[in-house]
């Protein structure tokens, strides 16, 4: 926090856009703090160099220190800090803290989704219709579609991880990501909207897999039952 609103330094990374002197500060003190308890555990993060000995380990972390940097270098509070641990390929536990909020979203693998020690519930609408769903501007282009596209409230976050903690909270229906999406950006999220009773799968409507050689996933659909089918149903895969 105290690089949050006060000019940290910035630089680009090419093809993944920006990253601050914050997001590597919180890189370096989650992997001491991190291996240093659990140094069996392999180790994946968007700041630090990615190695293929993670592979053979039976749990890895997930780690995305800072998620949605562009709202943390313009001085917005929806930024997080995103952690995960994969065990066989599977999210067993996931954490999500967005500092500025002071909110801290949780969930294991057979417990409830929390905030802040409060359980939560993703929603139980059916109808895609009128559904308020976190996506890009480009989601609706009728080109996406094998029918006219639904008529869907659009909203949007910078983070992705806080998306999904928004659809595990019931704030939005669902939220959909169709561009291959960073194993480090959902990891953890995917856990607690699922914990929180969402269903949640690639683009193809196929289970997640974690911890792979490449760390990307055919995009991602968090969304209450019947609007996550309808979406899957209607959209152009």
């Amino acid at each position: 926090m105290r690089y949050w609103q006060a000019d940290p330094k910035v630089w680009e990374k090419p093809g993944q856009g920006p990253v601050t002197e914050a997001d590597l500060a919180v890189n370096a003190l989650l992997a001491e703090r991190l291996q240093a308890a659990r140094p069996s555990y392999g180790w994946l993060s968007e700041e630090s160099a990615d190695t293929p000995g993670r592979l053979q380990c039976d749990h890895v972390f997930i780690i995305d220190p800072i998620d949605g940097t562009r709202a943390f270098i313009a001085g917005e509070k929806h930024f997080a800090v995103s952690i995960a641990v994969a065990r066989a390929g599977q999210i067993s536990a996931g954490a999500i803290y967005l500092p500025a909020l002071d909110r801290l979203y949780t969930a294991a693998e057979n417990g409830p989704a929390l905030v802040n020690g409060a359980p939560i519930a993703a929603s139980a609408r059916q109808d895609l219709a009128g559904a308020n769903i976190l996506m890009s501007k480009g989601f609706l282009a009728p080109e996406h579609w094998h029918q006219p596209p639904p008529d869907l409230k659009r909203s949007f976050r910078s983070s992705i991880a806080y998306r999904l903690c928004l659809v595990a909270e019931g704030a939005f229906d669902g939220m959909v990501s169709t561009r291959d999406a960073w194993e480090w950006d959902i990891a953890a999220g995917s856990l607690i909207a699922a914990r929180a009773g969402a269903m949640v799968t690639d683009r193809l409507g196929q289970p997640l897999q974690f911890n792979r050689a490449l760390a990307k996933t055919a995009g991602i659909f968090a969304a209450a039952h019947g609007v996550h089918g309808a979406i899957l149903a209607g959209l152009k895969t």
